[in-house]
């Protein structure tokens, strides 16, 4: 009784790998695709909308826009729960947990009025369409070199100077170990922050590894939430405490993260 037991359950097993992998196979490509033909759509006025960078306001609306499609398309419902309230036009430093792809559009769905620019990895511009808009509009960084890490912060400087808002995911990337809830931060958010005297505003997204993680066999449609914390002040704050912003910016979302596991 108990081996025929198993045989079942052996079978019921392979059955679901049938039925989920090719439906985690065309999910992705599904993926890809979506935002390509979004990207095809909406070509004209986003590149009239890259010409100028005074103009890149007019970019973050069409980005919002091409982001919702993309999460609504996947079958994704966003919630955003913001506990405090942002001032329009004013710069901020936007920080999140980092697991997933549809962190990009999360973020641009989460913030509305207060455009901002994206710090991320130079290989993401390789990517066809998407990477053609993505090195123009954000700014990209060489982690293994301390060159580009400087020109980072002078971008960065020129952007918060007209008066845009930037966002660093501080992880520096995906955590190679899936099971870990949250990597530890980088300095160059809070660092960016002090300098310019900025609010650090954290971000946690609850359910983007869940929903669509880096592994292609895997992913659903479902629920993503978002939590917008309150604002965490830099103002009379010097480098010597970029560390414990650090700490308590990290806190913060791992504190939300654990909550929610």
């Amino acid at each position: 009784m108990i081996y025929k037991k198993r045989s079942i359950n052996l079978f019921s097993f392979d059955v679901m790998k049938l039925i989920k992998y090719p439906f985690w196979f065309f999910y992705r490509i599904w993926f890809y695709s979506l935002i390509a033909i979004v990207i095809i759509l909406l070509f004209p006025l986003l590149l009239i909308s890259i010409l100028k960078e005074k103009w890149y306001p007019f970019f973050f609306k069409l980005a919002r826009f091409w982001a919702k499609i993309i999460l609504i398309g996947m079958g994704f419902r966003y919630k955003i729960n913001q506990i405090q309230a942002l001032k329009k036009n004013k710069s901020y430093m936007f920080i999140a947990n980092h697991t997933s792809m549809t962190d990009i559009m999360l973020m641009l769905v989460c913030i509305k009025h207060n455009p901002f620019v994206f710090v991320g990895k130079k290989e993401l511009s390789k990517i066809p369409l998407f990477g053609f808009f993505y090195k123009r509009t954000c700014i990209l960084v060489d982690r293994s070199s301390a060159e580009s890490r400087k020109r980072v912060f002078k971008l960065a400087q020129q952007r918060l100077n007209s008066g845009l808002s930037i966002c660093i995911f501080p992880e520096g990337g995906v955590p190679n170990d899936l099971n870990l809830i949250l990597d530890t931060f980088k300095d160059g958010a809070f660092s960016l922050a002090i300098n310019h005297q900025i609010p650090i505003v954290p971000l946690s997204f609850l359910d983007n590894k869940q929903r669509f993680p880096f592994s292609f066999f895997s992913g659903s449609p479902g629920r993503m939430r978002a939590t917008i914390h309150n604002l965490i002040t830099t103002k009379g704050m010097d480098l010597k405490q970029k560390k414990a912003l650090n700490t308590t910016s990290r806190n913060v979302i791992l504190s939300a993260l654990k909550q929610n596991n």
